[in-house]
């Protein structure tokens, strides 16, 4: 995320793209270690890990496609209209 230099990461990319993956994996790290005193919290805690990183990737899908339709199409697509009515970019 860091090495891009297209755009600059705002404090929610950090979030869903660090953070909370970091604490779905502390979950899952965590989880085997309750399992003999807590097992049915130690197993909603691999769930809730799980369910975290599903909706971890949902979203930074969701905000890849995002950007790449209102940011990065409008420029290829104006491009592409000038080649069309042959202009030179």
């Amino acid at each position: 995320m860091r090495k891009q230099a297209v755009y600059r990461p705002e404090v929610e990319d950090w979030v869903f793209h660090c953070a909370l993956p970091l604490a779905a994996y502390a979950i899952l790290m965590l989880s085997p270690f309750a399992v003999a005193s807590h097992t049915r919290e130690a197993l909603f805690g691999v769930g809730a890990a799980a369910l975290l990183l599903l909706f971890t990737g949902i979203h930074n899908a969701w905000d890849g496609v995002a950007y790449h339709v209102f940011v990065h199409m409008p420029t290829t697509a104006d491009r592409h209209r000038d080649e069309v009515r042959g202009k030179e970019p």
